[in-house]
């Protein structure tokens, strides 16, 4: 059984016991979330498609982790004027362990 489910405005999907990064969410670790998002459900040959959403549909996740992405260099260049421009990125992302998929 799986889950589509929409957060940070990107779509995930959702099995119980994965593991999904998604945005970073204002929650603390070991914290209980529900995505009320579920665009879609599918348990084997059953699939329920929202319009948009699923009615009723919640998916149960734990926070597992707060943490920064690797650092993405971002340079810019342009020839023969001398002009060089160096900058950093680390995006915010938080880690939900996916408990139960309620239909």
């Amino acid at each position: 059984m799986y889950a589509i489910v929409r957060t940070g405005g990107r779509q995930f999907r959702a099995e119980v016991g994965s593991v999904i990064d998604v945005e970073r969410m204002p929650h603390e670790v070991n914290a209980k979330v529900d995505l009320t998002d579920v665009l879609l459900i599918s348990n084997g040959d059953k699939t329920v498609v929202g319009q948009p959403l699923v009615d009723g549909a919640v998916v149960r996740a734990t926070v597992v982790d707060q943490y920064r992405a690797k650092k993405v260099i971002v340079f810019k260049y342009r020839q023969r004027t001398n002009f060089r421009r160096k900058r950093g990125h680390r995006h915010y992302y938080t880690r939900l362990r996916i408990d139960e998929i309620v239909v």
